[in-house]
């Protein structure tokens, strides 16, 4: 599988068609990891409807830890550690999944019935959950339904559900401080500027005035 660089295109292309759902923007990787932690030093300006609504999602719980345990396992499949960044758990990915269906619950019974296939086809296949065979094993479970073009037909819900996995997790980790960090992103930046070059105003016939030269600030380059 090709991971990481595979996985910046999903999470650009993401951000570029509204997938990014309601991200979840933490200020260090203890708030990601548990949302309802929050930094005592940091807050957020929320309408008091959303602050309500935030509360009320954090004080429920969604998944059992048996499928939680799944989806941290899955996800660091699909982002693991390498000598640029963390893993999609580093990252906070079960926390943002966990918080992302309950914040929209379209993707509960997709999610919950994909969890619930993935261990059925392991059962199946190995006599035991997905959690419980061996790396090489969930590897060749997960190429059996990571690439929709060569799955089998009746491998179609894994392959959906591998899908939105896939995309939560690429989502996740790339709003989260690891996956913003591991993309470069810089945000914005004060620029220095030494007015346009002598090759394009010369190209157009113009000057700068020695008024203008003289109040102008000169940057070293």
């Amino acid at each position: 599988m090709k991971r990481r660089e595979s996985l910046k295109a999903i999470a650009i292309g993401t951000v570029a068609t509204g997938t990014l759902l309601q991200a979840c923007k933490t200020e260090d990787e203890k708030a990601i990891a548990n949302p309802s932690a929050a930094k005592k030093d940091f807050t957020l300006d929320r309408m008091k409807e959303e602050e309500e609504h935030y509360q009320k999602l954090i004080a429920e719980t969604f998944f059992t830890p048996e499928e939680m345990a799944t989806i941290a396992t899955l996800s660091n499949i699909i982002i693991p550690a390498d000598e640029v960044s963390g893993s999609a758990t580093d990252a906070g990915v079960p926390a943002f999944i966990e918080f992302i269906v309950k914040d929209m619950p379209q993707h509960q019974v997709p999610m919950r019935g994909g969890l619930r296939w993935l261990d059925l086809h392991c059962i199946k296949a190995y006599g035991k959950a997905f959690t419980d065979i061996t790396d090489a094993q969930r590897i060749e479970v997960v190429e059996t339904i990571a690439y929709p073009n060569k799955a089998k037909a009746d491998m179609a819900q894994g392959v959906a559900f591998f899908s939105l996995m896939r995309n939560l997790t690429a989502t996740g980790f790339y709003t989260s401080e690891i996956g913003v960090k591991d993309i470069g992103y810089a945000g914005n930046k004060p620029n220095q500027w030494n007015g346009v070059p002598d090759e394009v105003l010369a190209q157009y016939k113009l000057a700068y005035t020695e008024k203008e030269l003289a109040e102008c600030v000169k940057f070293d380059v």
